[in-house]
């Protein structure tokens, strides 16, 4: 009889997002008349920018004839792709990073869940609290998290970094060593960032101590202030301890259309000398197929001149958006951090009231729907997460009803 790899009987209930989802069906079902607005997953609204539509129809076009028609993609990702993200993200920057050490994925989640298969299965992880759920759920499934307890809401070997108030919502380098860190800034779900020389401290540590950082960068385009840096590798020795992870989804606006790219540097090394590079390659060409041909094209598009310019427009509305929940929640009384540099608003619950008692509050009485701060880690309890990625007149009328209550 087959045997089902018990470390998913491990993971508490379902994804936060899937139990998100269907108490909202549940409400609707239930209240076909309440018009419900979702200030919750961080799913764009708006649609795709002209001058990459022009570009996807022009690559399906391609398509349907013989002499440009395209198959499989190159394991790495089309060159075209790769050259113009090393050349945009990067050299931009003042940072060198080789188009043999990007590598084009259908996404930053699908990588960030990916990347721990090229680990030991005995490397210890340490993860902020509270985080994108992605990061402990996906090394639990591979059994790298020991046992959960479901009174304190802890691994027993994940290493965690508790992010409150008080440090800025930011980590502090750990006292325990880890294996692998993982950070994201700016960051998802508090929206806090960290300034270059707090980075450096953490790239320091981990070539010290012989980790390396998984770098969710995902947000990085919604970055205003100067002194807060957009990747990981601005920091010196960055590339022998770091892999960053970048998506499309947020800065260009394909969550529906699934692009991503992870950058693993070939002097990133492992105690024997091994190439994560080398690795890394290796699980792309045996478990991947690549993204599409007509949506590389598509994120080629995003670093025209005129793509540029139309993202840069759209970032600019939900970051407006943004800064109307920050500032209305603030003159609402609540105690608020967040969406300056991200699209995320962090807010403290009412006394009282737990998180998800105040996603089932707002829910109820105000048909507004945001997330939960507890999902994202037992540190999240008594905060909430909102989303600026709404239209902008759902965004009023949200905050309207909050301030009603």
């Amino acid at each position: 009889m087959f045997k089902v790899n018990d470390n998913y009987l491990k993971l508490p209930g379902s994804y936060l997002f899937s139990t998100i989802g269907k108490k909202v069906s549940a409400y609707k079902e239930a209240h076909p008349d309440k018009e419900v607005i979702s200030l919750g997953i961080g799913d764009v609204t708006q649609p795709l920018a002209p001058a990459i539509i022009e570009s996807l129809h022009k690559a399906v076009d391609e398509m349907a004839v013989k002499e440009t028609f395209r198959g499989y993609t190159p394991d790495l990702g089309y060159e075209f792709l790769r050259s113009a993200i090393a050349k945009n993200d990067y050299k931009a920057r003042g940072v060198d990073i080789a188009i043999d050490e990007i590598f084009i994925s259908d996404g930053a989640k699908s990588d960030s869940g990916n990347i721990q298969e090229i680990f030991s299965v005995d490397n210890k992880i340490a993860v902020c609290d509270p985080v994108y759920p992605v990061y402990v759920d996906t090394n639990a499934m591979a059994g790298r998290t020991g046992t959960y307890n479901p009174d304190t809401e802890l691994w027993s070997d994940v290493i965690y970094m508790p992010c409150k108030a008080e440090n800025g919502f930011a980590p502090e380098l750990p006292e325990t060593t880890p294996d692998i860190i993982y950070l994201c800034f700016p960051n998802n779900p508090t929206g806090a960032t960290i300034k270059k020389e707090q980075l450096q401290q953490w790239v320091d540590y981990a070539n010290k101590n012989g980790a390396v950082i998984i770098y969710d960068a995902a947000y990085e385009a919604y970055i205003s202030e100067e002194d807060v840096p957009h990747s990981i590798y601005e920091c010196a020795g960055a590339k022998t301890c770091s892999i960053e992870l970048r998506s499309f989804s947020k800065n260009a606006g394909f969550t529906g259309t699934r692009l991503g790219f992870a950058v693993v540097p070939k002097e990133l090394k492992d105690r024997e000398g091994t190439s994560l590079n080398a690795l890394w390659a290796r699980r792309h060409g045996t478990k991947f197929n690549g993204a599409p041909y007509i949506i590389q094209r598509a994120g080629e598009a995003v670093y025209s001149e005129e793509g540029k310019k139309q993202t840069a427009e759209q970032i600019a509305y939900y970051m407006n958006n943004a800064k109307i929940i920050k500032e209305g929640l603030a003159e609402a009384g609540f105690t608020v951090s967040g969406g300056v540099n991200a699209p995320y608003i962090w807010l403290a619950t009412p006394e009282g009231m737990t998180s998800w008692e105040f996603f089932d509050h707002l829910l109820e009485n105000a048909n507004v729907v945001g997330t939960p701060g507890s999902g994202f880690g037992p540190s999240g309890e008594g905060y909430f997460r909102l989303t600026a990625f709404g239209s902008y007149e759902n965004t009023l009328e949200a905050l309207k009803r909050i301030q009603a209550l």
